[in-house]
């Protein structure tokens, strides 16, 4: 039980300093907050600052789950399911989970932080590049016939997927959206996931 406890007050912790870290960011941008700013709004030392985010760009790039959870989404998935529709639902569960914790809200704000940070964005195409290639080993893991530059095009593809979706999200998401408009928005774009994941299926 004393475990536990001190695993949900780490994770506390943790989700503190994220909810700081974004919130600062988001105002005054990535590049003109410190790792020491962020600590003292915390009210935690910067050490526990670096405890839970190894470098300051994890600090912005928080949620793991659109860059590892492709990966994972396959390596669990049952026998003879169809990859591509795996990585459809496990798109959909990233979307729909941005719209119920809020993050939706604020979807404008990141991605226009991170537009106007160069460490940002270096470290958002490190990201990809990983999720691309722990996408391709999970492919290859689960289906040892499959040639390994197929399995690199599916990735890269499941890639490309991504970038053209965030790009009609900033087309249909308004600013300052009201809760009504956050709710249309997410359901224009659960429509164009499901035209994007067709054209996959069709190509495969």
């Amino acid at each position: 039980m004393e475990i536990g406890r001190r695993e949900r007050k780490k994770q506390q912790t943790r989700q503190a300093i994220s909810d700081v870290a974004t919130r600062l960011f988001l105002e005054r941008g990535f590049d003109a907050v410190t790792v020491a700013e962020v600590a003292k709004a915390a009210d935690v030392a910067v050490q526990t600052v670096f405890n839970h985010f190894p470098t300051k760009e994890d600090l912005f790039f928080d949620e793991t789950g659109w860059w590892a959870g492709p990966a994972q989404a396959i390596r669990d998935a049952p026998p003879g399911a169809n990859p591509i529709t795996v990585l459809e639902q496990q798109y959909l569960s990233v979307v729909r989970g941005r719209l119920e914790s809020g993050h939706l809200a604020t979807w404008l704000e990141f991605t226009r932080t991170t537009a106007e940070s160069a460490a940002l964005l270096a470290r958002r195409r490190q990201i990809a590049e990983e999720m691309e290639d722990t996408l391709a080993a999970a492919l290859l893991a689960r289906d040892p016939g499959l040639k390994p530059l197929t399995a690199r095009l599916i990735a890269a593809q499941f890639a490309a997927a991504q970038k053209v979706l965030e790009q009609e999200l900033a087309l249909i998401l308004p600013a300052e959206a009201t809760p009504e408009e956050l709710e249309e928005a997410n359901a224009q774009l659960e429509r164009a996931v499901a035209e994007v994941f067709d054209a996959l299926r069709r190509a495969w």
